[in-house]
């Protein structure tokens, strides 16, 4: 079995349809004003979930989305044919968590961004495990969309997370394990699904990619 315990948690899980206008407006005291206006919306969200949650050099970050800047991209799309050079700013500026990154001026070990669908939580829960660091931050979300819903290429909501994993036991909130075994691949959570365990502090566990995974925790 491998495992790590989870030492810090933090979720960004709006209510209701938040657009990015209404983002910056909730989140405004928390970043620079020259950074605010530049941020995606998954950008803000993952600013705050990472708030309160220091990194050093020595640390290594699994990032986890589906669909990334997806509204940013529908922003700039619905432009044309007048491109908006601001909107096609926003929608090729680095990922979410690399905003964040750039933004704190902050060196890590090792960035593992990750995408997917059925199975990317397995796939970055999988990687934080091995992750040789001592101290893995495993941070994921999405920004809603608006037309690209149709085509099932956007989120239906917006939301973000980000916690610390370590080996350590002593005072920690929760654990994460995966023990080989049989597997009869069972659907894998969602990143959303993942999101609100996490928020109200549901243990899960779910067979896939040959043995049994759990999140649970500890009183």
């Amino acid at each position: 079995m491998i495992e790590r315990f989870i030492h810090q948690v933090k979720v960004e899980l709006p209510p209701g349809i938040e657009t990015v206008a209404d983002a910056r407006a909730r989140l405004a005291a928390k970043f620079p004003r020259a950074a605010l206006r530049r941020m995606t919306h998954l950008g803000l969200l993952l600013g705050s979930a990472l708030e309160d949650i220091p990194l050093g050099p020595e640390d290594a970050v699994v990032y986890a989305s589906t669909f990334a800047e997806t509204r940013s991209l529908e922003d700039f799309l619905l432009s044309f044919p007048a491109a908006s050079p601001l909107l096609f700013q926003s929608s090729i500026h680095p990922g979410g968590i690399q905003q964040v990154l750039i933004g704190r001026q902050q060196p890590i070990a090792r960035l593992w961004p990750l995408a997917g669908r059925t199975r990317l939580v397995e796939q970055a829960l999988l990687t934080a495990l091995l992750e040789p660091a001592p101290r893995v931050v495993l941070a994921g979300g999405e920004e809603t969309g608006t037309w690209m819903l149709e085509h099932n290429l956007a989120s239906a909501r917006s939301f973000a997370f980000a916690m610390i994993l370590t080996r350590a036991p002593a005072g920690a909130l929760g654990r994460v394990a995966f023990a080989r075994g049989t597997s009869t691949d069972d659907p894998c959570p969602t990143l959303e699904n993942f999101t609100q365990a996490l928020t109200g502090r549901h243990a899960l566990q779910w067979s896939g990619a040959g043995g049994t995974w759990t999140l649970d925790w500890l009183p």
